[in-house]
């Protein structure tokens, strides 16, 4: 136990490597913008002001977003999802796959399960000994199982779930815009030192081009390492912008999620705008801030039509004027629905069935206008 012990308290001081590594770069390139760029090298005083406005700006967000990130640990599962002591046991005892799923099925009875292994089994975790949720997936970095599991991210030494994905979208974000930024910003100060002319006296030199000094190193190393981060962060980030569209984890969209009916990769989407809100919220005013605005509990979602389960209720639209043995003869065909769908098609039922209330009292018209007519005839 002790040589474990100790080879794990030693991966979790390696994994923090990445990290370190990211903030002294961020902390070298605040050393190198504001004091060798804004300080020593532009002459303007209102060019300073204002790169120095819009460069801390840029800073303080992607700083936050990325400590958010970092430090906003993964959600713990319900109780409802880990195994009573006597089904614990009687699952331990019990050797024969088929009996541990019936053992797994009666625990699973009432809990918002959609989803399934490859083979049709109910996802279990034996590392953490719980069921697993929907879209809930083993970390075997954290060790734990994390809602809404998207990816462990090095960089960030933490699972990127439920908890922090928004958080991790704004840290592409603003990370995109700080490289932009210094990039756009350094380019012209880059080209006057990339051709800066190589004569020894400084008053040669035209004047518009900086004295030649230390500071040039800076500021062409600063524009190189700028652009570099640039060009990597720009394909992640709209790598992930697409699998927000698509309401998708990195996870799913390697694998598809399997239902009852089978894999379906859309099976969580619910359109692009309702997919953008499940991450951000219904506030716009607080998507472009790393506070936690995401919907949902982490464990439950809503989720596209899928085919009839006996362990999960049933819930239907059953239409005014239908008899009961036509509504039994068509439970077969029924398919449960999320709350999210039971609003959005309810709200739908309800359209179609004004429209046949108007076409019922139109033909009633029109059969009141023939009447009125051959009485008149």
């Amino acid at each position: 136990m002790a040589p474990t012990h100790v080879l794990r308290c030693c991966q979790r001081g390696l994994a923090w490597i990445p990290v370190i590594f990211i903030a002294l770069v961020v902390c070298w390139s605040y050393y190198a913008y504001v004091v060798e760029l804004c300080l020593f090298t532009i002459p303007s005083s209102i060019e300073k002001v204002i790169y120095l406005t819009l460069f801390h700006v840029s800073f303080i967000m992607f700083v936050w977003s990325y400590w958010k990130t970092i430090f906003t640990r993964p959600a713990t599962l319900p109780k409802e999802f880990c195994l009573p002591r006597s089904e614990k046991e009687q699952y331990e005892k019990e050797q024969r796959p088929e009996t541990q799923q019936e053992i797994l099925k009666k625990v699973a009875t009432g809990l918002p399960l959609y989803t399934r292994t490859g083979a049709g089994a109910i996802r279990y975790c034996d590392r953490c000994q719980v069921i697993k949720p929907d879209r809930c997936h083993h970390c075997s970095a954290c060790d734990m199982c994390v809602l809404k599991m998207d990816h462990h991210c090095p960089w960030v030494n933490n699972c990127v779930g439920f908890s922090n994905y928004k958080f991790f979208i704004l840290f592409l974000t603003y990370s995109l815009v700080y490289c932009l930024f210094i990039a756009a910003s350094v380019l012209q100060y880059f080209i006057k030192f990339w051709t800066l002319c190589r004569r020894k006296s400084a008053e040669s030199c035209p004047k518009n081009d900086p004295p030649e000094s230390h500071a040039k190193f800076h500021v062409l190393f600063l524009f190189f390492v700028a652009a570099m981060f640039c060009i990597s962060i720009l394909s992640l980030f709209t790598y992930h912008l697409w699998l927000v569209g698509k309401n998708r984890s990195t996870i799913e969209a390697f694998r598809a999620p399997v239902f009852r009916n089978g894999p379906d990769k859309n099976g969580f989407s619910l359109g692009f705008c309702k997919n953008i809100a499940q991450v951000f919220g219904d506030q716009k005013k607080y998507w472009l801030l790393p506070v936690f605005t995401s919907q949902g509990d982490g464990f439950s979602f809503p989720t596209r039509l899928v085919t009839n389960d006996l362990e999960q209720p049933t819930e239907c639209l059953q239409p005014a004027g239908l008899d009961k043995g036509a509504v039994e003869n068509s439970a077969e065909k029924t398919t449960p629905l999320s709350e999210s769908q039971n609003h959005l098609l309810g709200s739908a039922y309800h359209i179609e069935e004004d429209h046949e209330e108007t076409d019922v009292l139109k033909s009633d018209e029109s059969e009141a206008v023939a009447i009125s007519i051959e009485n008149e005839s």
